[in-house]
């Protein structure tokens, strides 16, 4: 049975923040699959299928683009940033990440939707592991204000959930990846390409990521599994890499060998932390790993595309584009 003949055909889905990473990707998988959809964006699209929402806010109407749906995956959020400058950060990701999801979920509730499918993030969990993988039922330890607000979102929407009966799904992705990918794994290309010497030859942590295809395989099966309502799911490829492993896969992909000498992991974070980089080494040279077992079990789900095969996907998107 495919996906359209389980959930449905009268079934419409309202993906938010439908321009983005993510959403974008949910959207065209959507469309290839023939399921009924809106795309929710900032600013007015040509194409038939995306609605301008505006701005996300505790204010938004999302009447119109609420119309006719009975499922939600919420992708729209302000989202982690380095160096963020605003005077008060926590705020600045509360009014959006709370406040505005919050708004969209009670006018969900109000509209007759079913299910809403929230895409929270692993740092609810924490920033980092050290003895064992966080699992689903580990207490959160966020420590950023990205990471409080989406906690408060996921316990307000739970809340909310609990006065109306609305489904709740709660999916905390670790580091996505894929064709187009931006930010830190983007730079880790660039330098790749450039036969830059990298003294990381002997990080052997243990990171979590998952690919971009996975990550939507798994909210378009969170939309209507019988099984996923009133759950939380953490989610990865189920394959973990030190960073030394990531770099080879990513020059290999390039068809080059990965310039990489070995300092001790001991003195890169020392020198990084004299040089106010702290942050940035840790997520080099950390470890934060992922438990899915319990996703697997609930859902009958594994990830579809082996991290070899979306490493390089996401390696042949960077050339063709660079």
């Amino acid at each position: 049975m495919d996906f359209v003949e389980w959930c449905g055909v009268s079934d419409k889905i309202l993906v938010t923040g439908a321009s983005g990473f993510v959403g974008s990707a949910l959207c065209d998988r959507l469309e290839v699959l023939g399921v009924p959809y809106a795309g929710a964006m900032r600013k007015r699209s040509a194409l038939p299928s995306r609605v301008q929402a505006g701005e996300m806010t505790a204010q938004t109407d999302w009447s119109a683009a609420l119309q006719g749906c009975n499922v939600v995956v919420h992708l729209a959020a302000r989202v982690h940033v380095m160096d963020d400058k605003s005077s008060d950060p926590l705020a600045a990701f509360r009014a959006v990440n709370v406040d505005a999801t919050l708004n969209l979920a009670r006018q969900a509730v109000r509209s007759g939707i079913q299910r809403f499918v929230y895409v929270s993030s692993i740092k609810v969990n924490g920033e980092q592991t050290h003895t064992k993988p966080f699992t689903s039922v580990d207490a959160p330890a966020p420590l950023d204000p990205y990471g409080i607000s989406k906690l408060e979102a996921e316990q307000a929407l739970l809340e909310l959930a609990q006065e109306t009966g609305l489904q709740l799904v709660i999916v905390r992705p670790p580091l996505v990846y894929g064709p187009g990918v931006r930010a830190n794994f983007l730079r880790l290309m660039q330098v790749l390409k450039r036969g830059i010497p990298l003294p990381l030859g002997a990080v052997h942590n243990r990171r979590s990521m998952v690919a971009l295809d996975n990550l939507v395989d798994l909210l378009i099966v969170c939309c209507r599994h019988p099984h996923a309502a009133g759950q939380l799911f953490l989610v990865s490829d189920d394959c973990d890499l030190s960073m030394t492993d990531l770099l080879r896969m990513l020059s290999g992909a390039m068809g080059k060998s990965a310039l990489l000498f070995a300092l001790p992991v001991g003195l890169l974070s020392a020198s990084a932390s004299l040089l106010g980089k702290s942050n940035a080494a840790s997520r080099l040279l950390g470890s934060l790993q992922v438990d899915i077992e319990h996703t697997k079990s609930t859902l009958g789900w594994v990830p579809p595309v082996r991290v070899e095969d979306a490493i390089q996907q996401t390696v042949d998107h960077f050339l063709s584009n660079s």
